[in-house]
């Protein structure tokens, strides 16, 4: 059983409506050593049993590790005891945490001459923290990105306005913000429609490229079986599918 750890907040803000962004740090002076893409767990109580929740690290590892902050984006779920948690929850609060877990990561190993990086809601929360490590890659191997992000609304497009600053600045990084209940409209690569829309236009290879899933299970499963159907073999796409729970 992995450790547990106490994480104390030092900032938070909305990214929408029922999405925050919280910063914790270690308070027991203790780094957390991660790869981006990787989870953490909260851990609290429901009536007095024991019960967990996953969430995503948002954030790359610190290189100053005196700073090393945790930061996350929560969903709120109506009635949810996670919710009722990190809602209430106030500068300086403790809560209990362990990790990090999970294998949802650039993987050394990779060949590849592209990611396609696709995710809905607080499944784009593993894109954030790699961006350093992609910015690396563009440079050492001269590797394309795409991030294909899907929201309801463009006030749903969680960080999306540093993404569009990071393609601003990487040749290499083409940045697609999907609307499906809203015109197109603020950001460079503004599509409406779902995440898979954007597949005709990507020149999509199985062969050089390494797609990533990440967010809500019908969109993890719909795109899998079209990148299978475009020729990806099933060690190309990875997936993380995100289950609102309370």
């Amino acid at each position: 059983m992995a450790a547990h750890f106490p994480l104390k907040l030092i900032d938070s803000r909305m990214l929408a409506n029922d999405v925050r962004h919280l910063v914790f740090q270690r308070s027991d002076g203790e780094a957390l050593n991660y790869i981006p893409g990787q989870f953490l767990q909260i851990h609290f109580e429901v009536n007095g049993a024991p019960s967990k929740r996953s969430y995503s690290l948002a954030n790359p590892p610190e290189i100053d590790e005196t700073v090393n902050n945790v930061e996350i984006a929560v969903s709120y779920v109506k009635g949810g005891a996670a919710t009722a948690l990190l809602s209430e929850l106030e500068i300086g609060g403790e809560i209990t945490a362990s990790g990090p877990y999970g294998r949802f990561c650039l993987m050394d190993a990779d060949k590849n001459t592209r990611y396609l990086l696709i995710g809905t809601g607080t499944g784009i929360t593993p894109y954030r923290a790699m961006l350093p490590k992609l910015a690396e890659l563009m440079q050492s191997r001269n590797v394309q990105v795409a991030v294909i992000q899907g929201a309801r609304t463009q006030a749903e497009l969680l960080y999306g306005d540093e993404f569009q600053t990071f393609a601003a600045l990487h040749a290499n990084f083409r940045y697609y913000a999907c609307t499906s209940r809203e015109a197109a409209g603020g950001y460079v690569g503004d599509r409406a429609g779902h995440v898979q829309s954007v597949f005709a236009e990507l020149n999509l290879d199985g062969a050089a490229d390494i797609a990533y899933l990440c967010g809500n299970p019908n969109m993890v499963d719909e795109s899998f079986t079209q990148l299978k159907e475009a020729g990806f073999p099933v060690p190309s796409v990875r997936r993380e599918k995100y289950i609102s729970s309370k």
